[in-house]
This record gives C-alpha cells, sequence and structure tokens, in this order.
C-alpha cells in the first residue's frame, strides 16, 4: 500500500491509470470543481471515495499538506532498462540517471522537469536514494505517474550497459572542462546528475562519455541539483527540436 496526497497529484495519478487505487478520501463538506473532477475519475475508474475528517487524513498522510485529498494506492510499478529504452519518443533516446538523489523534494521536481523536457525514462539506485514517495508524487506535480522508472542496484554498472547499447553518457558536473550547451545532443544519450552536496560519486564520473558544467557567473560555486538538471534538459529539448 502506497499514499498519494495533495489535490493535483492525485488527479494525475487517476488520469494516468497507471496503478490500482485501493480509495480516495476526502475531508467533508468540498465540494469544488477540483474535488468534483476527482470524484468523476474515481467513479470511471470504479474506486471508492470516502470522507474522513481532517486530522484522520493527516495521520494517513503523514503530512498536514494534504489540501484535504488523500489516495490509498498499489505500490508505484517501476519499470527496468528495458523499457525505458523501447520509449523512445523522439528520433533519439535521452534517458536520466540520477546517482543517489536523496532529498524526495529534488527528485520530485527532476522527475515534473524530466516529464516535460522529453525524457524517456528515469533511473535511480535501489539503495541510499529516495524511492518514488508520496511525497515525492506530490513534488513532482503528478508527472511520476506518467514517466517511466526504473530502480537499478548499481549504477555503475547501468551505465556500462547503456554504454553496450551505444548510449552516450553525458555527467553534470561542476569540475566538467566542456560547457553544457557545447555538447551536440542529437545522439542517444543519458544525462548523469550527481547527489546533493557531493555530487557524481568518483567512479560514476570516470564513467561518462563527457563531463559538462554549467558556468557560473556569480559567487555561489553549484546550482541546487533539481535546477542544475532543467536547464540542460531543455538544452537537449533545444537542440533536438532546432534540427
Amino acid at each position: 500500500m502506497e499514499i498519494i496526497f495533495g489535490i493535483h497529484a492525485v488527479e494525475e495519478a487517476l488520469t494516468a491509470r497507471g496503478r490500482g487505487f485501493e480509495y480516495v478520501a476526502v475531508v467533508p463538506g468540498r465540494g469544488d470543481a477540483r474535488i468534483q473532477k476527482i470524484s468523476q475519475l474515481c467513479r470511471t475508474a470504479g474506486v471508492p471515495v470516502r470522507t474522513m475528517p481532517r486530522d484522520q487524513l493527516t495521520r494517513l498522510a503523514r503530512t498536514a499538506n494534504h489540501q484535504g485529498v488523500v489516495a490509498v494506492t498499489a505500490e508505484k510499478q517501476y519499470a527496468d532498462l528495458d523499457d525505458l529504452l523501447a520509449r523512445k519518443r523522439g528520433e533519439h533516446s535521452f534517458l536520466a540517471v540520477l546517482d543517489g538523489i536523496e532529498d524526495p523534494h529534488n527528485l520530485g521536481a527532476i522527475i515534473r522537469t524530466a516529464e516535460g523536457a522529453g525524457v524517456d525514462g528515469l533511473i535511480i539506485p535501489e539503495r541510499r536514494a529516495s524511492g518514488v514517495t508520496a511525497t515525492v508524487v506530490k513534488s513532482s506535480a503528478g508527472a511520476s505517474e506518467y514517466l517511466p522508472i526504473a530502480k537499478v542496484t548499481n549504477i555503475s554498472r547501468t551505465l556500462e550497459e547503456l554504454k553496450e547499447r551505444n548510449i552516450w553518457t553525458v555527467g553534470l558536473d561542476e569540475r566538467g572542462k566542456q560547457l553544457y550547451y557545447e555538447v551536440d545532443y542529437k545522439m542517444d544519450c543519458a544525462l548523469v546528475l550527481g547527489a546533493e552536496g557531493h555530487g557524481m560519486h568518483e567512479q560514476i564520473r570516470k564513467r561518462c562519455d563527457f563531463l559538462v558544467s554549467i558556468p557560473m557567473l556569480g559567487k555561489i560555486a553549484s546550482l541546487n541539483v533539481s535546477v542544475a538538471a532543467a536547464v540542460v534538459m531543455y538544452e537537449i529539448a533545444r537542440q533536438r527540436k532546432a534540427g
């Protein structure tokens, strides 16, 4: 059993139909258009709707930030690498590999950007990293229900497998000598992002075909990982759209 909370996150999860629902709970007395839409989606999908006091929803969601809507669902179904490679949305593959993102808000923000920028799928490690939790689903504004996400036991080994499948790996690292916009991304590629604080592990860094950086023009040395991901993902999308 997993929990999804927040109006937008629950709405997108119902729309995507990517997982089973046990029920959706709402606070009594709410009849606005967004809640009515969720109720209609539940009726269409055959999902029971229950009313619960706000404090009970807070205990269920383990946060007061649920906006009066909480869904009890089946566990997130993770994809595998073959699924991601088969889902190519454009002429070239576009994957994102996360080397140990621990903050669920960062993961959610990266998922939201990745889905919007045309990423085919996301690869995350099984251990020492955030999975797709309720907070991630809400932070992603429901994008986690649409973007395939694969969990792997070893990121380093996965990068080697990607290379064997002719996927170029581009690591975003503040020590990278090449600026992120100097690479021609009209190729099958995977963008590799390091964890908050310490960045990519050294063995992951050595596995990358390219190491790129974002120029910092002020006194701060680096951007938040989710912001940095957005900068490079949309550069890749821009180049590919420009042809």
